[in-house]
């Protein structure tokens, strides 16, 4: 019999229960602690647990997307193509920074389907537009 597992990406932060809630708004979940651990906060939706994020007063933002150092683990937040704009807004205006094309040395015309930022400890995330509306949490 196989045991029933979930796996998580977990992000680090020195202060993991605002970035934990910044994710929780853009995805329209909800955040607490993780039992027993009061360094990791979980944020979860409809789905179950969506991301974790941990505790490292040492956190350094990850460096990408300079173009000499590797992408890194980064968050593909799937949008609807016609939503992309007003997710974009969303995230703005929930302290997310835009990375512009120039910044990971990308073209530009692919801004119709994908939108590059960091969340407000500097890890990258994408929204990315799908054709059909995605699962709802």
């Amino acid at each position: 019999m196989t045991v029933l597992k979930t796996g998580v990406l977990v992000m680090d932060s020195a202060e993991p229960e605002s970035l934990a809630r910044f994710y929780a708004e853009l995805l329209g979940a909800e955040v607490g602690p993780a039992a027993g651990d009061g360094e990791l906060f979980l944020v979860t939706g409809g789905s179950g647990v969506v991301l974790g994020v941990r505790r490292d007063p040492n956190h350094v933002p990850p460096s990408w997307p300079t173009p000499e150092d590797s992408q890194q683990a980064h968050l593909r937040i799937l949008v609807a193509a016609d939503s992309l704009d007003e997710a974009e807004r969303e995230a703005v205006a929930l302290g997310a920074r835009p990375l512009s094309a120039e910044e990971d040395g990308t073209r530009r015309d692919n801004r119709t389907t994908l939108r590059r930022f960091s969340d407000p400890a500097g890890h990258a995330f994408l929204l990315a537009a799908v054709r059909e509306e995605p699962v709802a949490n």
